[in-house]
């Protein structure tokens, strides 16, 4: 059977959620009809548009802008604080619903996910009417509105949600893209940041059907291997699965924004190490070890990337962790200026799983890794006793 994904996307998540729950508590106004947005603490970084209603999006507002510049286009504009507690709230209930309806279900974000509707296509009479029974009926049972995008492949779904907004459906097939995609302006690509707009519009190529015609070694000369990715991408080339992991099992992982972009990479590395002591802490008193490390790398455009290794052994130690981190960090980074960085593990499994040693292990390595973890558990202590922030390491201190 042909492969059939849905990629399902909230209509302004923050601002939808932020509306109903005013209106639930009484409020008059909705925010969804009149200019407004959601807007953060500038103090710690969180001082631009998070989203935005479509009567503010007429006045140029843009998510991601600063909140001040964005009350200069609109001196009349609504702003509201964001309520990440209702967002996570909002968001479990919503995923709950997707998965009674289709258990292959994927989140990669507080309001999106991808959906195999392979496994139940049998119970629907097309993928697109299917898709407009779940957005009509997430309007009618939650009261907000979602894009859904219809392909083959994971990222031309992803990129057909994006299409016209909002509560819609399109469709994005392979076949299609020569019409719907290629036209599209170079910026509209997934994972084409701004930095990679502007190395493409250098060398001649606007729009994503440029790209997709270019010759691959050409781009991979000047963006690497993200480059590579790119030029894939605009040719619909997406071998990617939709993974579902039960809740309980996705792992332990932390993330930060940054209080200010970082534009080398010793700065990410100092912050990925904050970032590895954090999550292995969390694994110790968790009582389990990672088989698995994920960073997450945020632009300053907002364009996210992730990449994920395999260990040789599993590990709730900090060290391990922010050494696989640092090399993942390493091949993911386009040289961008990064806002947030965020590390994950998974494929846990319990500290006291056996561990298979060979004759070089047993010989060399077990003395320094009873030290390490006689240290380990040594910092958890103190942590535990006196605050997280009783014993840090040098190289992360102000």
């Amino acid at each position: 059977m042909k492969q059939t994904i849905f990629h399902i996307d909230v209509n302004s998540a923050f601002l939808s959620w932020s509306a109903l729950e005013k209106l639930k508590n009484g409020e008059e106004r909705d925010l969804r009809t009149i200019p407004s947005i959601i807007g953060g603490d500038t103090a710690k970084r969180h001082g631009v548009v998070l989203a935005k209603s479509i009567p503010a999006k007429a006045y140029g507002i843009r998510t991601g802008e600063p909140v001040s510049d964005a009350l200069k286009k609109c001196p009349f504009l609504v702003s509201c604080p964001p309520d990440h507690k209702l967002y996570s709230e909002k968001s479990r209930l919503l995923m709950a619903h997707l998965s009674d309806i289709c258990p292959d279900i994927e989140q990669v974000s507080v309001d999106e996910c991808y959906m195999d509707f392979t496994s139940v296509a049998s119970h629907y009479t097309d993928p697109v009417s299917a898709a407009r029974r779940i957005k009509d009926g997430i309007r009618e049972t939650f009261g907000f509105t979602v894009n859904v995008g219809i392909s083959d492949k994971k990222v031309l779904a992803k990129m057909a949600s994006d299409f016209r907004k909002p509560d819609l459906v399109h469709t994005l097939y392979q076949s299609e893209i020569r019409e719907k995609l290629w036209p599209l302006p170079i910026s509209a690509l997934f994972m084409c940041g701004r930095s990679s707009v502007e190395a493409l519009h250098n060398l001649g190529i606007l729009t994503i059907g440029d790209l997709a015609k270019a010759d691959p070694q050409i781009i991979l000369s000047h963006l690497k291997s993200h480059g590579k990715t790119l030029w894939e991408f605009a040719n619909g080339i997406d071998d990617s699965r939709v993974t579902s992991v039960p809740a309980e099992a996705k792992g332990v992982g932390n993330s930060t924004t940054l209080s200010r972009d970082a534009l080398t990479m010793e700065e990410i590395q100092k912050c990925l190490l904050g970032l590895s002591e954090s999550v292995a802490s969390r694994l110790r008193k968790a009582h389990v070890q990672a088989c698995m490390v994920s960073v997450e790398i945020k632009y300053s455009s907002f364009q996210t990337a992730s990449h994920q290794a395999t260990l040789p052994d599993a590990t709730s130690d900090s060290g391990c962790i922010y050494r696989t981190a640092c090399r993942l960090a390493a091949e993911l980074w386009n040289g961008s200026p990064v806002r947030l960085l965020g590390i994950r593990t998974s494929k846990l499994e319990d500290m006291d799983a056996p561990t298979q040693l060979s004759l070089f292990d047993l010989a060399q390595e077990k003395p320094l890794s009873e030290k390490q973890k006689s240290l380990n558990e040594a910092l958890d202590k103190i942590r535990s006793k006196y605050g997280k922030d009783s014993i840090v390491r040098g190289t992360l201190l102000k």
